[in-house]
């Protein structure tokens, strides 16, 4: 591989670690398009080597989050679960389904989540009434240093919602993070940080499901891949301790912005206008 090429996907990597690690997405939403847009790779390729990439972003991220308390790893194995059956049900499907459908619906909506998101405050579900099927959380904030505990609800609502971003993440290689995030802060109540934290581990896991299906199908380009990984794993790392030192509030709105600019770009996949 020439030296140049692999600088380019090593910076490719960097940046798509360092959202995905700071935003809970995975960083999938650049590296697709990076990889058929610039280096010519089929759409199956190019999901192949962001799936893995999304790995990368898991590893070099979820280490700091469970640290510092902000992924409730309770969570992530309750909702994880039906995210790898999508994952691995959409993997496999993949090559014989037309996305054109799937991707102008999942642009509308997450445009739709984007507004929602910005018009609604934030929703925490305070600890006190805890009962049957919450989970509960906490962790001390880092810019404040205030405890803030919480009970995830609506579990089977997140459930179902989970199962649909790990058909996401199979077909496109998107991590299903932009999905998982909106829902666990406004249906499920919990804290954006947490939220975020909470995605990273989880995209990992629905993306190495997804990776497995691509791999058995001699998908997946490895020079490429490893390049890109390698990026990702040193940009996961400094995007994980970078969201410690972001208020809430502005994570929340750059994140909405980051769902019209996906929305957007998957509206304009569907119609034809990007290949």
């Amino acid at each position: 591989m020439a030296l140049d090429l692999l600088l380019m996907l090593i910076i490719i990597g960097m940046v798509a670690g360092m959202l995905g690690a700071l935003l809970g997405i995975g960083g999938g939403m650049l590296i697709v398009p990076a990889m058929t847009l610039v280096l010519g790779l089929t759409m199956q390729e190019a999901v192949a080597v962001s799936l893995v990439g999304i790995v990368a972003t898991s590893s070099g991220a979820t280490s700091h989050y469970v640290g510092v308390g902000l992924c409730n790893v309770r969570l992530a194995m309750v909702l994880e679960g039906v995210a790898t059956l999508g994952s691995v049900m959409a993997a496999t499907a993949a090559v014989l389904l037309d996305q054109s459908v799937l991707a102008a619906v999942f642009g509308l909506v997450m445009v739709y989540m984007a507004i929602y998101m910005v018009r609604r405050p934030e929703r925490l579900s305070p600890p006190a009434t805890v009962g049957g099927g919450h989970i509960t959380g906490g962790y001390r904030d880092p810019v404040n240093g205030c405890l803030v505990e919480y009970q995830a609800t609506h579990i089977g609502k997140g459930a179902v919602a989970s199962f649909i971003a790990g058909n996401m993440s199979g077909l496109l290689g998107m991590g299903g993070g932009s999905v998982k995030v909106p829902v666990m802060n406004i249906i499920m109540g919990v804290p954006m940080r947490a939220a975020v934290g909470t995605s990273n581990l989880m995209v990992g896991v629905t993306a190495l499901a997804g990776a497995l299906v691509y791999y058995a199908g001699e998908l997946i380009p490895a020079g490429i891949a490893a390049g890109v990984a390698v990026g990702v794993l040193l940009g996961s790392m400094t995007g994980a301790r970078l969201s410690g030192k972001m208020d809430p509030r502005g994570l929340r709105t750059y994140f909405s912005l980051l769902l019209v600019a996906i929305g957007i770009m998957m509206l304009l996949k569907a119609v034809g206008v990007l290949s």
